[in-house]
């Protein structure tokens, strides 16, 4: 087809009779929505159920085969109304193709199709809520909803699940909360040598014995690069080294103007956009502090979750979910959002630990992490509301006849 579909014909997923879940989400590429998905077509397999996932395709639809799920590729990306009315019969045919029990929408113009799809077909809608979106005008504000229309709503925080019941009068009844999940495994500081640490400090050109202050992220303005280097300009800077790391991904205004501040407060010597990092793991084993600075809430916050993963304190901005990540004087501190002087009172706290608080911080950051936002977790809480679904969806339905 010329807008993209893929009209080949798959194996079907659900042979085996055990229940078959279709995600469906924009594309590949890259982003906690795409990781996401991978580790559910892997938990499904893993549990014996069927996974097929529709996208308009990207470098993960590797990863997703791997896991032994189906990909099927159609232009479910598109905000075109004729593409994605067409999306519907599409997504119909796919879930008759391959049994599919339920259907995952994870983004809203995906949604919109998806749940038509769903609908038509007498199977169960799941839809994961993962941001605030901008509301705006009635238009933007219906566009959102869809959302909300599932069966069953996963809000990624507690923080989501409240935004969803104020903004768009959800029923909480139907909502779902299931955090985001981290692989435990590979941010283990157990499983990072210090010659990967090593390694990444000398290619980073960072001198011994020097505190070092990370802000992981993309470069994009509401992240709070601008927040960091004002609250370390207020410091001695000559004792710390200050890591932003992240790609500007296209952003080179904002990376210019953040170069620009960094001059003007003089701190070239201190403050370094490192650009993308290869070995995340060891990033966070080599931080003496992680900051999130963000300036609108976070509707979830990985960095959060992986930096306590390895046992490194965390600074954040006091909103959003960051309250739920956290345990406050226990694996970090949170600051009021924005505020330069207060985080910099943190920064000061933080690389001024002695060695028997920073080993208590540590032992509790990594505890936290994996008791509550594990992969495995989060897999688990998903099926369960896979499971929760199937069952409705039968009640509804009525007995069979003989």
């Amino acid at each position: 087809m010329s807008d993209g579909a893929d009209t080949s014909i798959a194996p079907a997923a659900g042979a085996s009779g055990a229940p078959t879940i279709l995600q469906v989400l924009p594309s590949l590429v890259t982003g906690g929505v795409e990781r996401g998905t991978v580790d559910i077509a892997q938990a499904l397999g893993d549990a014996g159920w069927g996974a097929v996932v529709a996208s308009s395709g990207g470098p993960m639809v590797r990863a997703v085969e791997r896991a032994g799920a189906v990909h099927v590729e159609l232009p479910v990306h598109s905000k075109n109304p004729f593409v994605m009315r067409s999306n519907v019969e599409r997504l119909a045919e796919v879930i008759r193709r391959h049994g599919v029990d339920i259907v995952h929408a994870r983004s809203r113009a995906p949604a919109i199709s998806a749940r038509a799809a769903a609908r038509h077909a007498g199977v169960g809608f799941v839809t994961t809520f993962h941001g605030t979106y901008n509301i705006g005008l009635a238009p933007k504000r219906w566009y959102n909803r869809v959302m909300t229309t599932g069966d069953r709503v996963i809000a990624i925080s507690e923080f989501i699940a409240e935004h969803m019941v104020a903004e768009y009068k959800s029923d909480r009844s139907r909502i779902r909360v299931i955090h985001r999940g981290i692989d435990t495994e590979l941010f283990d500081p157990a499983k990072v040598s210090d010659e990967r640490v090593i390694k990444l400090a000398a290619d980073w050109r960072l001198p011994d014995g020097v505190p070092i202050v990370m802000l992981p992220g993309r470069l994009t303005r509401w992240k709070g690069q601008r927040v960091l280097i004002e609250a370390v300009a207020r410091l001695d800077n000559a004792r710390l080294r200050c890591l932003i790391v992240g790609d500007d991904q296209g952003r080179t205004g904002y990376r210019r103007e953040i170069e620009g501040l960094i001059q003007d407060r003089g701190l070239e010597g201190t403050v370094h956009l490192m650009g993308d990092c290869p070995d995340m793991p060891a990033a966070y084993k080599l931080a003496d502090v992680v900051v999130s600075a963000s300036t609108d809430p976070e509707a979830f916050g990985r960095i959060m979750v992986e930096a306590q993963a390895m046992g490194t304190p965390v600074i954040a901005s006091d909103h959003g979910a960051s309250r739920e990540l956290l345990l406050e004087d226990e694996t970090g501190w949170l600051f009021p959002p924005g505020d330069a002087a207060a985080l910099a009172e943190r920064v000061e706290a933080a690389i001024g630990l002695d060695s028997a608080r920073r080993e208590r911080i540590a032992e509790r950051a990594m505890a936290n992490a994996r008791a509550k936002f594990s992969k495995e977790g989060m897999c688990a809480a998903t099926l369960e509301v896979y499971r929760e679904v199937i069952a409705k969806t039968a009640a509804d339905a009525g007995p069979v006849a003989a």
